[in-house]
C-alpha cells in the first residue's frame, strides 16, 4: 500500500537476500538469526574512544550529564527539570534537555493481538512482526546498544537489557515464543507500553510492532512524549486482503483460538456488495490510513509493513531527524 505520509519510507536499493527458510506460520529461530544479513551494511553507530561502555555523546536528546538546550514544556515531562529562568522571561513552561552520555537502550515493544496471527501472502503478520523485530535487535547490535523486548502482559516480565549477539538472541527468543500463537495473557499494546515508558531512559529507541487496529485503540496524546524523549517507530503490520481485498465473496473458518479444531464454523463475507466492503474498510483500512497520517505529526517515525514485503526494508527509519511535532 502507497502513502503520503511524512514518514513512508520507498527504498531504492538492493537489499541482501533475506531468508525465507521458514514456514510462514510460525517463527523459527534460525530465520531471525539469519536476518542478521539484512543490517549487515548499516554503518554502525559512533563509539567512544573507550569502545561501547565508553562516553560517546548520543545524538539523541536525553538525560545525561552535559546540557543541551530547552523547549517548550510537554505532558510527561519530568517536572524536576523544568527552565525556570526560560519559562519566567517568556511566558510559557520550558524544560531542560540534556546530552545523553551512556550506552544507548533500543526497546522492542511487541503486540500480539489475535488479530496478528493471521496471513494470506508468503507469511503471516504474527511471523513478519518477529522478522521485524529482529531486525530491529540486529540492527542495535550494530549500533552498540543495549537491547531489551516486552509485550502486554501483567504476568510475564520483560526481556532485560543486554548487549551484544547475546541480548539479540534472548530477544529472538522470546519473539519465536509470543509469535507462534496468541497468548492467553495478553493484556495489550497499551500495557505493554506502560511497561515500556517504565523502562526507557532518555534517548532511546522504541520499535513498536503493532496491528493497525491496536494502535487505533490508544489515546493520540500518548504519543508525543514519547518521542520527544525517544526516537519511536512503529511498524504497521498488514496483510494485502486487508488492504485491497477482492469484489467477491470469502469463506472464513472462524471459532476459538484455543481450539479451532473443535469450535470451527464457516463465515462468509460478500465483498461485492457495497455496505460488507465499507465494513471491511472500516475495520482495516480506515485504523492503517489514520496510523500513517497522524503518528508522524506527533514525532513517530512509521510504516506500514506487508507479510509480502521484505522484513528489514522499513530500516532506513533508523537514525533520520524526528519529524516535527504539532
Amino acid at each position: 500500500m502507497t502513502s503520503n505520509a511524512p514518514e513512508s519510507i520507498v527504498s531504492t536499493s538492493t537489499p541482501p537476500r533475506e531468508d525465507t527458510s521458514g514456514n510462514g506460520v510460525v517463527p523459527t529461530l534460525p530465520e531471525l538469526v539469519a536476518l542478521r544479513q539484512a543490517v549487515a551494511g548499516r554503518r554502525p553507530a559512533q563509539r567512544g574512544r573507550f569502545g561501547v561502555s565508553g562516553h560517546a555523546l548520543s545524538p539523541l536528546r536525553g538525560r545525561g550529564m552535559e546540557y543541551a538546550e530547552s523547549r517548550e514544556y510537554v505532558a510527561g515531562d519530568d517536572a524536576r527539570h523544568i527552565d525556570w529562568r526560560l519559562t519566567a522571561r517568556t511566558g510559557r513552561a520550558h524544560t531542560k534537555l540534556f546530552q545523553a552520555e551512556r550506552e544507548r537502550l533500543s526497546l522492542i515493544v511487541a503486540d500480539t493481538s489475535p488479530s496478528l496471527y493471521f496471513g494470506t501472502r508468503v507469511r503471516f503478520k504474527s511471523v513478519q512482526a518477529a522478522r521485524a523485530g529482529a531486525v530491529a535487535a540486529w540492527a542495535a547490535v550494530r549500533d552498540g546498544d543495549r537491547i531489551a523486548a516486552l509485550r502486554g502482559s501483567q504476568r510475564e516480565a520483560p526481556i532485560p537489557p543486554a548487549a551484544g549477539p547475546r541480548g539479540a538472541l534472548r530477544v529472538l527468543d522470546a519473539l519465536v515464543r509470543w509469535y507462534a500463537r496468541p497468548p492467553e495473557d495478553d493484556a495489550g499494546l497499551g500495557v505493554a507500553l506502560d511497561h515500556a515508558q517504565r523502562l526507557l531512559r532518555p534517548g532511546s529507541r522504541l520499535v513498536v510492532l503493532a496491528d493497525p487496529a491496536s494502535i487505533a485503540a490508544l489515546p493520540a496524546q500518548r504519543w508525543p512524549a514519547l518521542a520527544h524523549h525517544h526516537e519511536v517507530i512503529v511498524l504497521l503490520l498488514t496483510d494485502p486482503l486487508e488492504v485491497a481485498p477482492p469484489k467477491a465473496s470469502l469463506p472464513f473458518l472462524g471459532g476459538s483460538s484455543v481450539d479451532m479444531a473443535r469450535d470451527a464454523h464457516r463465515i462468509d463475507v460478500d465483498l461485492s456488495v457495497a455496505a460488507q466492503r465499507q465494513a471491511w474498510r472500516n475495520e482495516f483500512g480506515r485504523p492503517l490510513e489514520a496510523a500513517l497520517a497522524q503518528l508522524p505529526a506527533r514525532g513517530v517515525r512509521v510504516q506500514a509493513l506487508s507479510t509480502q514485503a521484505e522484513s528489514a526494508s522499513w530500516l532506513p527509519l533508523l537514525g533520520r531527524n524526528r519529524p516535527l511535532v504539532a
